[in-house]
């Protein structure tokens, strides 16, 4: 009977255990999620307002068009072309957004075009601010010509 009595005290010891356990990794990875969810939002508000120190800018979103993701080291990247309509030359301020295949936001970063010719279109490359993993896609959320 001592026997039993001390097996039942330790499967229940083991029980209360593995819950405290798992119910600290359940904390833990929604504290971790937290981080991410603010840190995520505070590079967004970062790269809206360098965004808004573009003084007398026009929209240009339909100037400019994002490419295909890839990979460069650690960072996810993607080609942006500038295509200039008017007849001078203009510099173009453009804000990317990076995300997943659910279209969930990953990560923003905020490119300069300069010296678009008329007429002409000229490339630049977004660049992530951290590691990005999965697919991932480049949109446009942005983009002022001046």
């Amino acid at each position: 009977m001592s026997r039993r009595r001390t097996a039942l005290t330790a499967s229940a010891a083991l029980t209360l255990t593995l819950t405290v356990a798992l119910t600290g990794c359940d904390e833990a990875a929604d504290k971790a999620g937290q981080i991410v969810s603010s840190a995520t939002a505070a590079v967004a508000s970062a790269a809206q307002q360098k965004m808004d120190e573009v003084k007398d800018g026009i929209n240009a979103t339909g100037d400019v068009k994002a490419g295909a993701t890839s990979t460069d080291g650690d960072r996810t990247v993607a080609e942006i072309t500038a295509t200039n309509p008017t007849d001078k030359a203009a510099d173009y301020t453009v804000m990317v957004n990076f995300r997943d295949a659910d279209g969930n936001f990953l990560d923003a970063v905020v490119l300069n075009i300069d010296g678009v010719a008329p007429g002409q279109s000229k490339t630049g490359t977004a660049r992530s601010n951290r590691t990005l993993s999965g697919a991932t896609q480049a949109q446009i959320a942005q983009a002022l010509r001046h």
